[in-house]
């Protein structure tokens, strides 16, 4: 984690923004890959959860080399995630709960997720295969797998409906599996993406 108080036209603006992969949610890469256009300055709004007008506050265009730098190495660091074979054993799901309490929950990794509810089998097969379409619309049909890669939009979607029942006890529901989306994007991105790919 990298922390810098920096100079704004109105005072000072505390930064604090993840500098490895283990510290970014689904949420926060989900948010920078719907930007295709992503400038530094977003990235780093998305990452520390400081709204991108305070960022462009700042005095000195100077003091973002620091964080830059830090986006740079966590784009690369994703690259080699795609690719990671290592999948969690197990993970944890910190819900609230209608009576205002915080539960935690932890839920074992199925290496064959087709075991789980066959409504969630067939809403992730759906999304792959939206995802596929679309993809084969955009680039073409030959050879179409070779640079095929689920979005993390998708990826959210897909780990949603697996883990819906097991990570809160319900019976499986389509909608309230969508809702959980929220949930899962909570999780740390080197959890959610090897388990989702």
């Amino acid at each position: 984690m990298i922390e810098k108080t920096l100079k704004t036209t109105h005072g000072k603006l505390r930064v604090k923004m993840p500098t490895q992969l283990g510290e970014v949610t689904l949420g926060q890469m989900i948010a920078m890959q719907e930007k295709p256009e992503l400038n530094d300055i977003e990235a780093i709004s998305i990452l520390s959860g400081i709204a991108a007008h305070e960022l462009y506050t700042v005095t000195n265009i100077n003091d973002f080399h620091l964080f830059g730098d830090a986006v740079l190495s966590l784009s690369h660091q994703i690259k080699h995630l795609y690719s990671s074979e290592t999948i969690p054993e197990e993970v944890i799901f910190t819900t609230d709960q209608a009576s205002k309490k915080t539960v935690s929950t932890k839920v074992k990794v199925m290496q064959n997720l087709s075991v789980e509810p066959t409504g969630a089998f067939m809403a992730a097969r759906e999304i792959i295969t939206d995802e596929i379409n679309k993809h084969i619309k955009n680039h073409g049909e030959q050879n179409w797998q070779e640079s095929f890669n689920l979005s993390l939009n998708a990826c959210c979607q897909v780990l949603a409906h697996y883990f819906f029942c097991r990570a809160t006890g319900k019976k499986y529901d389509e909608y309230q599996a969508e809702e959980f989306c929220n949930e899962i994007k909570k999780m740390r991105v080197t959890e959610a993406l090897p388990i989702a790919s």
